[in-house]
């Protein structure tokens, strides 16, 4: 895979343009997609607490050998996890 296009956060930090989202994937097939997405080169995976694979995701990235601050991984709540408190236990 060639460079990403990034850009660059308010706190200096630079994240890829582009990302391998999770949304649809079957949980039994999470794992093997997000591995393959992971060799490819991506470094972004966007996943859901709603999709209901992010147990895939995580045995993907676990496996992966990837250093943890090379990956960036973006998700959202469902709505009855909003609010700081529920935001960590959902998190958790």
């Amino acid at each position: 895979m060639s460079a990403v296009p990034s850009l660059v956060m308010n706190n200096g930090i630079q994240i890829p343009q582009l990302g391998f989202g999770v949304f649809q994937i079957p949980p039994g097939e999470t794992e093997k997609a997000v591995s393959e997405a992971l060799s490819a080169g991506y470094r972004l995976i966007d996943t859901a607490q709603g999709y209901r694979n992010e147990e895939g995701v995580g045995a993907a990235i676990a496996s992966a050998g990837i250093q943890r601050d090379e990956l960036f991984i973006t998700t959202k709540l469902t709505n009855s996890e909003q609010g700081y408190d529920k935001a960590l236990r959902a998190f958790d």
